[in-house]
């Protein structure tokens, strides 16, 4: 890497001095260039990871990616669900269904395009009951919950995969230890040896980055569960105006 820097700060000097590319030029085909570097940084040491850890690596290696992917899903969902903007909505939605407002609350649900507003259309489709709000209330879990089974079985599965890696270069090391060979050159048994920590460690870390996410979009799964269900019980209401009718008394006496 030194050898790559240094020979594109020969190269800036050498063009620069001829007066072939600009300064801009240079600053924009650098930045390329250190991009290209940078990954080809990373592909060497992702290389280096995978003929020191063994095929227990590419497993690995999928799962990451995996819970990478899906981790990115789950941020961009929630942050579009449970922004500010949303949420000032969801509040006045349930003022209005409170107060007995639906027409207003369905033109606001009509624009909002989120599973509040699903929530909030199909309560004024049907008529008030505990039942109703209950179903449209867990007809939104599915999407909330969505991928989160996959991440627990991520959280599980890497460092099995860990454990499995230390097992199987444990049972090379051994291996080599029965060789004659192997006690004129040690370092073949300490590569299984390196084999079993590093197999544990990528799977230990794999599952802690995946832990953390997992448990901050746990809790946004209860905050929206409970700002869907003020929605529901919001429209079961009986807004002030029906309460103090002669219809309304006879409802509370009844």
């Amino acid at each position: 890497m030194g050898f790559f820097f240094a020979s594109f700060g020969w190269t800036r000097g050498s063009f620069a001095a001829l007066g072939l590319i600009g300064e801009g030029v240079w600053v924009e085909r650098c930045g390329v260039c250190y991009a290209l570097g940078v990954i080809e940084f990373i592909a060497e040491t992702f290389r280096d990871l995978i003929s020191r850890g063994g095929m227990v690596m590419w497993p690995l290696f999928g799962l990451s990616l995996l819970s990478v992917t899906l981790v990115f899903e789950r941020c961009w969902f929630f942050i579009r669900s449970n922004n500010s903007g949303r949420l000032a909505r969801v509040s006045r939605m349930a003022y209005l269904l409170r107060q007995g407002d639906r027409g207003s609350a369905k033109q606001i649900a009509l624009a909002d395009h989120s599973l509040y507003s699903r929530v909030v259309l199909r309560l004024l489709d049907e008529p008030p009951s505990e039942a109703a709000a209950l179903s449209a209330v867990e007809s939104q879990r599915p999407r909330l919950e969505r991928f989160m089974p996959t991440l627990s079985t991520i959280i599980t599965v890497a460092p099995l995969l860990g454990i499995l890696g230390t097992v199987l270069g444990i049972i090379s090391s051994f291996e080599l230890l029965s060789d004659q060979a192997a006690t004129a050159d040690p370092r073949s048994v300490s590569q299984g040896i390196a084999e079993a920590l590093l197999t544990t460690a990528v799977g230990l870390v794999i599952a802690i980055m995946t832990l953390f996410p997992y448990m901050i979009f746990r809790v946004q799964v209860n905050r929206t569960l409970a700002g869907l269900e003020s929605l529901a019980f919001g429209s079961m209401t009986t807004p002030p105006a029906e309460a103090g009718s002669p219809k309304g008394q006879a409802e509370s006496g009844a």
